[in-house]
C-alpha cells in the first residue's frame, strides 16, 4: 500500500470538532534552537516518545534489545534523522531509559510520579510535558513500540501540519479483514456481518479494505491537547505501508517484530553496502577472555563451535574474517589453521591495523564490520558500517556500537553478529534488485 493522506470527517465527534485550534492564537515562532534541520520560522514541533519504566507486559520493554538496538533507539533514530523536529524528547521516570535516550541524542523530560502510574494516560503525560515546555507548539507523540517507522513518514506528516493546516494527524494502516458482531458466551444468537455481504464475498484484489489506527504516532497542536484531545479540529490520517506497521505489546510479538525490522526497518542515513571484511577481537569476543595455563606452561583458550560456524558462513558468502588481539598470544597459529582467518596479535593501535587491512583490500569503511568489547575497540566500532559488541562488553564499547549482541563473548556473540551481517547483506541485495541494479 502506498502512503496517502486524506482529511477525516467524523460526524460522531461533534464535541471534538468544536475544539478546533482555529479559535486559539496563531502559532508563534519558537525562540528555542532547533535540534534538526527544521526552519527557525516554523512552529516548534517536538517529537515525544513516552517510555516509562513500569511496563507490565514486557518488563523494561522500551530498552529491551530488538535486533541489537534498544527498542526506543529505532524511533529516536528515525525522528532525529528526519530533520523535521525542533526537538526530540523522551518522557520517562527511569534512569536507564534516560541514559540510553541521551546516547541516541534525545533530550529527556523526567515525568512525575503522577503520570507514571499504570492508570496514567498518554494524554496526561503529554499535557504535563507541555506545562514544562512552553516553547512547543505541536507534539508528535511517537510510539516506542513501532520500530519500523521511517523518517520520510514523519517529514510528510509535519508538512500536513505546517503546510496543509491540519490540527491533528494520526497513522493508519489498510487491512483486508472481515468483521462480525460479537456474541456473548452463553447467548444463542446469530452473528451478523459488519462490513461484507456473505452472498457476495469480495476477493481481496476487488476490495480496497478498511483503515485502522496502527498506533505508530499521533500529532496534535498544543491548543487541542490543552483542551483534552489528541485527535480533533481539522483531522487527517496518514496511511503507512503495511510492512512498516509493527506494534509490540506482548512477548509473542517480539520475534515477529525483530524479523520485520531487519527486513523493513530504518538503519540510518548512510546507504548500506555489502560487508567484505569482518574484524573481530579475540579476547572477550571470540573467546570468553579466560586464559588457561597447562602444567608445562602452555597457554590455552577455548572458543564456541557456534562462533566457528558463524565465521565459516561469512567466508562462504565472500566475507574475509580477520582476528586481532592486544596480547601477544601463542594461540595465533591455532586460529589461522582452524578458522582460516588472518590473525594479528600484540597490537597496540587497532585502528591502524584495521586501516592497513582495509586499504590493502581496497575497501571503504562502509564495507567493514567490527566486533569488539573494550575501550581500545571504540574508534574501530565508530568507523565501521556495522559494529557490534557482546552482551558483556564495557560501557564505552556498548555506546559506540550499533548492535549489542544478546550473547556474551566466547558464548555465541560472533555467530549472532555473523547472522546479523548476513541478514543485512540480504537487505542490501533486495534493495539493489528492486532498483534494477546488479547485486
Amino acid at each position: 500500500a502506498s502512503e496517502s493522506l486524506k482529511a477525516v470527517s467524523v460526524l460522531s465527534v461533534r464535541q471534538i470538532m468544536s475544539a478546533t485550534v482555529g479559535d486559539s492564537p496563531s502559532l508563534a515562532v519558537s525562540s528555542s534552537r532547533p535540534s534538526g534541520d527544521a526552519d527557525l520560522g516554523s512552529p516548534h514541533i517536538a517529537a515525544l516518545v513516552l517510555a516509562r519504566g513500569g511496563s507490565k507486559g514486557i518488563p523494561l520493554k522500551n530498552i529491551k534489545l530488538l535486533a541489537g538496538v534498544p527498542l526506543i533507539g529505532w524511533v529516536l533514530r528515525a525522528a532525529l534523522d528526519s530533520g523535521a523536529f525542533q526537538s526530540v524528547w523522551i518522557s520517562t521516570d527511569h534512569d536507564e531509559i534516560e541514559k540510553i535516550a541521551k546516547q541516541f541524542g534525545a533530550q529527556v523530560h523526567r515525568r512525575s510520579s503522577e503520570v507514571s502510574k499504570d492508570s496514567s494516560t498518554s494524554l496526561d503525560t503529554i499535557r504535563e510535558f507541555l506545562q514544562y515546555h512552553e516553547e512547543v507548539d505541536v507534539v508528535g507523540n511517537i510510539q516506542a513500540t513501532s520500530p519500523c517507522l521511517h523518517p520520510t513518514d514523519l517529514v510528510k506528516v509535519v508538512r500536513m501540519i505546517c503546510e496543509d493546516g491540519f490540527d491533528s494527524v494520526f497513522s493508519v494502516v489498510r487491512r483486508h479483514q472481515f468483521r462480525w458482531s460479537e456474541i456473548k458466551k452463553g447467548v444463542c444468537e446469530a452473528t451478523v456481518p459488519q462490513n461484507l455481504n456473505p452472498a457476495k464475498r469480495p476477493r481481496r484484489q476487488d476490495w480496497d479494505g478498511e483503515l485502522y489506527e496502527n498506533g505508530s504516532f499521533y500529532f496534535a497542536k498544543r491548543a487541542l491537547i490543552e483542551k483534552g484531545y489528541l485527535q480533533g479540529g481539522k483531522m487527517a490520517y496518514y496511511e503507512m505501508r503495511a510492512e512498516h506497521s509493527v506494534d509490540i505489546d506482548v512477548d509473542i510479538d517480539w520475534p515477529i517484530a525483530e524479523q520485520r525490522v531487519l527486513r523493513y526497518g530504518y538503519f540510518g542515513k548512510d546507504t548500506l553496502k555489502e560487508v567484505k571484511l569482518l574484524v573481530c577481537t579475540i579476547d572477550g569476543c571470540l573467546t570468553t577472555g579466560h586464559i588457561y595455563i597447562s602444567e608445562d606452561g602452555k597457554e590455552m583458550v577455548s572458543y564456541d563451535v557456534r562462533d566457528a560456524v558463524g565465521i565459516s558462513q561469512l567466508q562462504k558468502r565472500g566475507v574475509e574474517v580477520h582476528l586481532i588481539s592486544e596480547r601477544d598470544c601463542s594461540t595465533k597459529g591455532l586460529f589461522t589453521s582452524k578458522l582460516g582467518c588472518t590473525v594479528e596479535v600484540g597490537v597496540i593501535d587497532k585502528l591502524g591495523v584495521v586501516e592497513k587491512w582495509r586499504k590493502a583490500m581496497g575497501l571503504c569503511w562502509k564495507e567493514v564490520a567490527y566486533l569488539g568489547n573494550e575501550d581500545s575497540d571504540v574508534e574501530c566500532l565508530k568507523k565501521a558500517s556495522m559494529s557490534a559488541v557482546p552482551a558483556d562488553a564495557c560501557p564505552a564499547a556498548q555506546k559506540a556500537a550499533s548492535y549489542i549482541c544478546r550473547s556474551s563473548g566466547g558464548r555465541g556473540a560472533v555467530r549472532e553478529f555473523a547472522e546479523h551481517i548476513l541478514l543485512l547483506m540480504e537487505k542490501v541485495n533486495s534493495a539493489g534488485k528492486n532498483l534494477g541494479r546488479p547485486s
